[in-house]
């Protein structure tokens, strides 16, 4: 998934988030946007899901050459933030059942794999609605990681995490990330972005 930004910015009423973004994101490229809390990194990276639109300028996804339809950019992407809601009143193993009903699993692997390598095995018939925000985070990670899609977005990932489940992140994100375009977005936590080769400041897109 290669992703092109034409003079993109985006405001909520009058004040501009950002604005003046020309940037080509090649397909397979990991990339980084920096900034500290409230730069506007995670509204960036709902521009980049087509969850949100830009206020002036374009933005257009491209999968093998061919521009993606908007309404169709969902249907690449996978999404991973502290912040996104998961239904809290199913199991672990009925919300895995269930993501899955709506993004193909990557190839290989089962549902069973799916919570085997999240950690979480021994709370897979418990309600996530008793599960810890860390906890809660491994199985946002999870379902965008074995999602198979072209392009994976990632709003600080190792929020609520300590170091064991860092080392797991780590340990996942090599396993997982293959050749897809990957855009994380960090508050300098370098341990969240290793694997990157590009960095980028939401800063330089201020007014």
């Amino acid at each position: 998934m290669q992703i092109l930004l034409a003079n993109t910015g985006k405001k909520f009423v009058r004040e501009w988030i950002f604005r003046g973004i020309d940037l080509d994101i090649k397909s397979g490229e990991r990339v980084v946007v920096l900034g500290p809390n409230g730069s506007g990194k995670s509204t960036f990276l709902q521009l980049m899901s087509g969850y949100v639109l830009p206020s002036v300028g374009t933005i257009r996804w491209l999968s093998n050459g061919v521009v993606v339809p908007d309404d169709e950019v969902f249907r690449h992407v996978s999404l991973a933030a502290p912040y996104l809601e998961v239904p809290e009143e199913l199991s672990l193993n009925e919300l895995v059942q269930f993501h899955f009903r709506f993004k193909p699993l990557l190839a290989g692997l089962t549902t069973a794999d799916v919570i085997l390598r999240s950690g979480l095995e021994k709370h897979a018939d418990k309600p996530v609605r008793t599960f810890s925000s860390g906890m809660k985070q491994r199985v946002r990670l999870m379902l965008a990681f074995c999602s198979d899609t072209s392009l994976l977005l990632l709003d600080e990932p190792c929020s609520n995490f300590d170091r064991q489940a860092v080392d797991w992140y780590q340990a996942i994100a090599a396993q997982f990330l293959g050749n897809r375009t990957v855009v994380v977005c960090s508050n300098h936590q370098d341990q969240e972005y290793t694997f990157c080769h590009r960095q980028l400041n939401v800063g330089e897109w201020k007014v």
